[in-house]
């Protein structure tokens, strides 16, 4: 069992956890992730590592409250366990040697760019990151990132926030300003990191996405995650979950994603039945 040993709401459908778990936060690096089960009758589900802790061997999660084992999840409070707590998992994102860096989030994909955009500033590089919402109310992490990006732009779909636009946008300013990049990262939904690597390909800049498919065991043996890279097949799990996103078939992924909807609406809908006749 791994005890929470902080909790914060970092929006209304966003939640930040750190859990002890030493043999995880042992051997944590930027990209990798865990697979937990909340209890001994859940699901299995990945979430990428957003920190770690050597020192104090804990992992710190950030969720995005929109299926039935987050749902779970978040009813967990400090003091609670977490049944399984599997990590860390995939392949480490490959940094080092780089210079200048842009580092691009999308929502709760955020959580998954601040460790990378962390690691990079602590290896000397020069990180400029664009970090995009839907609205105000949903903007997360903004300290953080500019804490170690020497330029950080903030772009909201309604301006409430920042300036008004598309990570796209911005993006293409600061190449256009005469920002030489070694190399972009993207990570968000599957849509926006489309685009990014659509912009960075008219301007031959090489684009790192973090692909993030449904997962069941973590290890390429279900095959639940796998994806097109450059004409094959590979497993997110393993061989991720870092690819050339010129090379990653955006369209088959987004529809292979679809094909879960229904089912996750349908058990989102049970664990919430199931919380009512509860209380």
């Amino acid at each position: 069992m791994y005890k929470i040993l902080e909790k914060q709401s970092l929006n209304k459908t966003v939640t930040k956890m750190i859990v002890h778990c030493p043999a995880v936060a042992k051997k944590a690096e930027p990209g990798q992730f865990i697979i937990l089960r909340v209890d001994g009758e859940g699901e299995r589900i990945p979430l990428t590592i957003a920190d770690y802790d050597r020192t104090h061997g804990t992992v710190t999660i950030i969720f995005q409250i929109v299926g039935a084992t987050t749902h779970k999840l978040n009813r967990l409070n400090v003091g609670d366990s977490i049944c399984d707590f599997v990590g860390p998992l995939g392949r480490p994102s490959e940094l080092d040697g780089l210079k200048k860096v842009a580092v691009v989030g999308g929502g709760v994909g955020c959580a998954i760019a601040l460790p990378v955009a962390k690691k990079l500033h602590s290896l000397g590089a020069e990180v400029h990151s664009v970090i995009g919402f839907r609205n105000k109310e949903l903007v997360i992490l903004e300290d953080e990132f500019r804490a170690c990006s020497s330029v950080c732009k903030l772009m909201t779909d309604d301006g409430s926030a920042g300036s008004k636009g598309l990570v796209t946008a911005a993006l293409e300013e600061l190449i256009k300003a005469g920002n030489a990049y070694d190399e972009v990262i993207a990570i968000g939904p599957l849509v926006m990191m489309k685009f990014v690597c659509k912009l960075t390909e008219k301007y031959g800049i090489k684009t790192v996405v973090s692909m993030n498919p449904i997962m069941i065991d973590g290890t390429g043996m279900c095959g639940g995650c796998r994806l097109t890279v450059g004409g094959e097949m590979k497993f997110a799990c393993v061989d991720g979950p870092d690819f050339d996103g010129h090379k990653v078939d955006f369209d088959a992924a987004i529809e292979r994603g679809r094909i879960y909807g229904e089912f996750e609406k349908r058990a989102y809908e049970k664990e919430c039945s199931l919380l009512k006749g509860a209380e």
